[in-house]
């Protein structure tokens, strides 16, 4: 798996590059079987071309250790052009190297622990809030619902905003999500030119923000109030370019992938009532009211087992993308200089090897005696790994424990017939139909 001397005598690895200038970008993008056919047809290792790019994919806990334990070295973060448009030139999703090794230090700030506890009664107060709503409307569908609740929460602890689920911000927020992967055509009509359009005017709602904070007293106690007063390591602080692009990576960050998060265990305890009875009987027996501490929130093991396999089943994140730096070689193939790298996590939560009858939602495969995830290092990727690892991995973990704990102790939902419960996958996994359910105040024994 290292370079040697035999290097460019090594051969590609297999596929097909697919159609002039597309390549299989579409099937890519819209196809849920594009992985599985290519894994039938050429193994774990296989070439396409996808968002203008020759592509690699490399599946599995191995190619995922070789990747992030080499990056820098042969690989370095990279996404598809209209993501990296659409987050920002100086957002830190988008840069590698030392100046991104800054930069997250700055932003991890936002995630400390002692930050993380002062969190908690926000996402307390917004969750009970909604959770009585639900309850007074009877039936809703509920992933929009959802998608509204954590961007509640995110504007509130990102940039003190109340309700941003009513705001325009939040509206433009939607419109500019649904470009993030998408074909690069800038015209008024696409979803890439209408996402671009939007994303100009969050960045004016942003900066609005940012200079009235500026102007005034900084004492609120949400993140932008951190990233104003954060320096680096040479005492610089972030430009206001720098300022709106990271605002804008952080809610992005703490509102779309945790709401597919959410809405899986929302349905696959929903599909699996004797999951939901055990999650119920933890939480009657630690019997923990508002407001909780992390401590607390840490001994609902039960609980912590059924949301790692909600996202080992439905990842909210398909894979991540590299670029290579160097010619190397992995297993055999030659993956050349400047040819885009994809690890893939739905594939790799998928390893039969590790993962037996993959497709059973099965939270016992994290229990204690099991731990399955730490039988092989990096086979369960949820969050990425390496250096370019989720900063907000445990701000996720945190609001996803505190939702599905409160609605599990004191809700009942069920899921209403006829409707569409197959996944969507763009920009990340939701049911199609939007997850239409009868809600209800659970009544207590």
């Amino acid at each position: 798996m290292t370079i040697n001397s035999n290097l460019q005598k090594s051969p590609l690895p297999p596929g097909s590059f697919g159609l002039p200038l597309i390549g299989e970008t579409i099937n890519f993008l819209f196809d849920r079987n594009f992985s599985s056919k290519k894994i039938a047809q050429h193994g774990n290792i296989y070439k396409t071309s996808i968002f203008g790019n020759p592509t690699v994919i490399m599946i599995g806990a191995q190619a995922n250790e070789f990747l992030f334990r080499h990056e820098n070295e042969y690989v370095v973060s990279t996404w598809p052009k209209t993501t990296k448009v659409l987050l920002g030139q100086t957002s830190l999703a988008v840069k590698n190297g030392d100046f991104h090794t800054s930069r997250r230090k700055i932003l991890a700030q936002a995630f400390q622990p002692r930050v993380l506890a002062s969190y908690l009664p926000t996402i307390e107060a917004i969750t009970a809030n909604y959770l009585q709503k639900w309850a007074k409307l009877g039936e809703l569908t509920w992933y929009p619902e959802l998608r509204n609740y954590t961007f509640d929460i995110a504007a509130k602890l990102f940039v003190g905003v109340d309700n941003g689920s009513q705001t325009r911000l939040c509206n433009l927020f939607e419109e500019w999500c649904q470009g993030l992967f998408s074909i690069p055509v800038n015209l008024p009509w696409t979803k890439f030119g209408k996402a671009l359009k939007c994303r100009e005017n969050m960045l004016q709602e942003i900066e609005a923000i940012v200079k009235q904070r500026q102007a005034g007293d900084n004492t609120h106690s949400d993140a932008l109030s951190l990233l104003l007063k954060a320096e680096d390591e040479n005492g610089d602080r972030l430009t206001l370019e720098e300022l709106k692009d990271q605002v804008l990576l952080l809610l992005f960050a703490g509102h779309e992938t945790l709401t597919s998060a959410i809405a899986s265990f929302c349905l696959l305890t929903a599909q699996h009532p004797q999951v939901l009875a055990k999650i119920r009987q933890e939480q009657q027996k630690l019997n923990y009211q508002v407001p909780f501490n992390i401590e607390q929130l840490k001994e609902m093991t039960y609980l912590e087992q059924v949301l790692k396999e909600v996202l080992r089943l439905i990842p909210p994140v398909g894979g991540g993308f590299r670029k290579a730096i160097e010619d190397f070689s992995f297993q055999g193939y030659h993956i050349p200089k400047g040819w885009t790298v994809q690890y893939q996590i739905l594939q790799t939560h998928q390893d039969e090897t590790i993962y037996h009858d993959k497709d059973k939602f099965d939270p016992d495969r994290f229990s204690p005696e099991n731990s399955l995830e730490k039988q092989k290092k990096f086979s369960f990727v949820p969050f990425g790994g390496g250096l370019r690892e989720c900063l907000g991995k445990e701000f996720a973990r945190l609001e996803m424990r505190v939702f599905a704990s409160l609605l599990s102790h004191n809700y009942q939902w069920e899921l209403l017939p006829n409707q569409d419960l197959t996944m969507a996958i763009i920009p990340t996994p939701h049911p199609k139909d939007g997850l239409k359910v009868k809600f209800s105040t659970l009544l207590q024994n």
